[in-house]
This record gives structure tokens, C-alpha cells and sequence, in this order.
């Protein structure tokens, strides 16, 4: 699609009131590891002007940290954690392995939001840290506390910052990029848009670095990007994402009813006013109350269970609950409360759900009904073993 006037204004993007910013490594450091305060100012420049709404970020005229009446409402979704870290620790690149991640994890998120926080004070505007992993968002209780906690710092007036909690992620309980995270963040808040920003200026239908190449200005649907080329838009090495997560993301965003821009961080300040800047991704479903995109994506299944035929059909087309006489088997090791894979006869995946027993318990429940279970076992056995409030049916 050719690229549209500069002067015009998207009207979804100008009118959105709460908005979630993700910001990547590459446009925060440097190469070689380190933050770049000039960078992150220029970042911060940008956000303090949008959270006025005035265009002159003048934000530390109450003293506060809230904006005038016009302002609009932020979350950002920053990664560089782990690349700070790495200068300091004498590191020369990002490592490979997860103990070391950790390391410089531990000592750059400090000295990132100790940035941020320095920098945001120029405009007399608060922040606060949100650290989270994938179990922190899955399970209900986890979930709720997330919610409470981003919406009371912004009801007071704070920029929530949000990373993965690279110091004690696993690689079981890993979002792997924060291009996803900021994706489910935005549902998790119900904001109005999710602006993901990069070092390349936007979705290209081809390598962007090759000519004749052109930028795509908006995409509609899946069906636009048909035999477009998605490469790998990092380039600086101190990432993980690329353009592959980013247009997942946007799918995973868009999906759950929030529009997507997708430009490069020099340009945020045209993609927050709603000019025609790099790629607008409109939304293609629904906005959902519920916790159930954390669990379809966020999640890392700790097993599985197979289902017979009836319950199948149960479960995908009447949106039931899991009960114990439609298990045919069980792998993994997990306990109650863990994600759990459920599949077909086949071996396919058909949806993913939080169970209710430790796997050790499950081989006696597998055929039998409830009502049986309870009369042997005791009432804690006359339940469902996934409640289709914890259940999600994968596409």
C-alpha cells in the first residue's frame, strides 16, 4: 500500500487515551552494551510531551506528575536490562547462557529505571518499576495483582515502566521478547494502543537495507502481509527481538481489539500524534475482558493431557470444562495451578488450560466420573480437572 501525506492524522491513533510504548534495546544503548543517556532522554522528551498533551511536555508545572486535562495515559514496556548490564560487568556481548543473562539483568535494570527515573524528573513525572514473568500473568490471583498495580500507578499519576523479570525468569517461565509482552501488557490494561518502536522505521515488503523496496503504511488483516518477506529488523546485537516478533505481536494486539503502529524510535513523536508514520496495524477483533490471551501466549505448558473424542468436542465446540472421564493420558510433570496442553487422539493441540492435580494424581481420575472419584477419594475429587474459566481454545 503506498505510503500516505505526512500531514495527516490517523484519527484512532490521535484519539487514543491510554497507551502502551515499547521501546527495544537497540534504541536505548549502544552497541557495545551501556545505555546512551542521550537516547533515553530523547525518548523521555517524547513521552512527557504526549502525557501533558500540550505539545510542550511542560509536565513539572504542578510539581505532581500528572498531566493537564488533555494529557493521555502510558505505560512503557522497556527493554535494555540485560544490555546495560553488559559494559559493566566487562561483558563485550550479550552471553548465551541464562545464568549470566541474569547477572547483567540484575545489575542493568537498576541502572536503567535509575535513568529513566532521573530522566522523567526534568518534567517532575514519577515512575515506577513493574517487573513480570509469565507466572505472574497467567494464573488469576497473579493476574489481578498485575492489574491492580499498573492501574493504581496510573490513577496516581506515575509512568509504570514494565520489563520481563529477567533476574529470576527460567526458561519455562520466559515471555522471550518484550515485543509480546508489550503486546498482552496492553490488553492487560485495556489500553487504546500499542505503539511498538524499533530501529527500522516500520513493516518493509522486503529487507529494507535492499532497494526498491517500499514500506507497507497499513495492514488490514493477515491477508495483507501474503508474500511479504518478514526478516529480522535488529542489527545492532544486543536484542532478541526482531521484525518476526514485532508483527506477532501486533497480531496478538490487534487481535484482542488494540490497534498497533509499528515505526522506528526517532519517529515516536509522529506515530503518538497519529501522523502517517510508519506501519498502522488495525485491530481485527474484539477488546476481551478476561485473562485468557495471557494464557493462550504467554503460558509454557508443563504437560499435557489427551482427550478422547467427546471430550474433544466438549471442550472446543461447547466450551466446557475438562472433566476427569474425558482424559485418555497424561505427560509431564506439573502440579495443580501449572499451564497444561490439551490435546486431540492425534497428538494436536487444541487448547491450554490451568490444572487442577498434580500430575502424579492423574492417572487414577483418567475415565472416571466425578461422582465415582468423590465416593472413593473425598470431595476435593468432585471437581473439574480444568474449570473452563482457566481454559482457552487454541486457533
Amino acid at each position: 500500500m503506498a505510503e500516505q501525506d505526512g500531514s495527516a492524522v490517523r484519527d484512532e491513533v490521535a484519539a487514543a487515551r491510554r497507551i502502551v510504548v515499547k521501546v527495544g534495546s537497540s534504541s536505548l544503548t549502544t552497541a557495545a552494551g551501556g545505555l546512551d543517556a542521550d537516547r533515553v532522554d530523547a525518548l523521555v522528551d517524547v513521552l512527557a510531551k504526549v502525557l501533558d498533551g500540550d505539545g510542550k511536555g511542560d509536565g513539572g508545572r504542578d510539581g505532581g506528575g500528572k498531566g493537564g486535562a488533555s494529557g493521555k495515559e502510558t505505560v512503557l514496556v522497556s527493554s535494555g536490562a540485560i544490555a546495560a548490564g553488559l559494559a559493566p560487568l566487562g561483558l563485550d556481548r550479550r552471553p548465551r547462557d541464562l545464568a549470566r543473562q541474569q547477572a547483567a539483568a540484575s545489575v542493568g535494570q537498576g541502572l536503567l529505571v535509575a535513568r529513566y527515573t532521573a530522566s522523567f524528573a526534568r518534567y517532575g513525572r514519577r515512575v515506577g518499576q513493574v517487573l513480570l514473568t509469565t507466572d505472574d500473568t497467567s494464573r488469576r490471583a497473579h493476574y489481578r495483582n498485575a492489574t491492580r498495580t499498573l492501574d493504581q500507578l496510573l490513577a496516581m499519576g506515575a509512568l509504570p515502566i514494565v520489563n520481563e523479570n529477567d533476574t529470576v525468569a527460567t526458561d519455562e517461565i520466559r515471555f522471550g521478547d518484550n515485543d509480546r509482552l508489550a503486546a498482552l501488557v496492553a490488553h492487560l490494561v485495556r489500553a487504546d494502543l500499542l505503539v511498538l518502536l524499533s530501529d527500522v522505521d516500520g513493516l518493509y515488503d522486503g529487507d529494507p537495507r535492499t532497494p526498491g523496496t517500499s514500506r507497507i503504511a497499513e495492514v488490514r488483516g493477515p491477508e495483507d502481509l501474503d508474500g511479504v518477506s518478514i526478516g529480522s529488523a535488529g542489527r545492532s546485537g544486543v536484542g532478541t527481538g526482531g521484525m518476526v516478533t514485532k508483527v506477532e505481536a501486533a497480531r496478538i494486539a490487534t487481535a484482542a481489539g488494540v490497534p498497533v503502529v509499528l515505526t522506528s524510535a526517532s519517529r515516536a513523536g509522529d506515530a503518538l500524534l497519529g501522523r502517517h508514520t510508519g506501519t498502522f496495524f488495525h485491530r481485527t477483533g474484539r477488546r476481551s475482558a478476561n485473562r485468557l490471551l495471557w494464557l493462550a501466549h504467554a503460558s509454557a505448558p508443563r504437560g499435557a493431557l489427551t482427550l478422547d473424542d467427546g471430550a474433544v468436542r466438549a471442550v472446543v465446540e461447547r466450551r466446557t470444562s475438562l472433566l476427569p472421564a474425558g482424559i485418555a493420558a497424561v505427560e509431564g510433570e506439573f502440579t495443580a495451578g501449572d499451564p497444561v496442553e490439551l490435546r486431540d487422539t492425534q497428538g494436536r493441540p487444541v487448547a491450554r488450560g490451568l490444572v487442577n492435580f498434580d500430575a502424579k494424581e492423574i492417572p487414577q481420575l483418567i475415565g472416571r466420573s466425578t461422582r465415582d472419584l468423590a465416593r472413593e477419594l473425598g470431595p476435593a475429587y468432585e471437581r473439574e480437572v480444568v474449570h473452563r474459566d482457566d481454559l482457552v481454545v487454541l486457533d
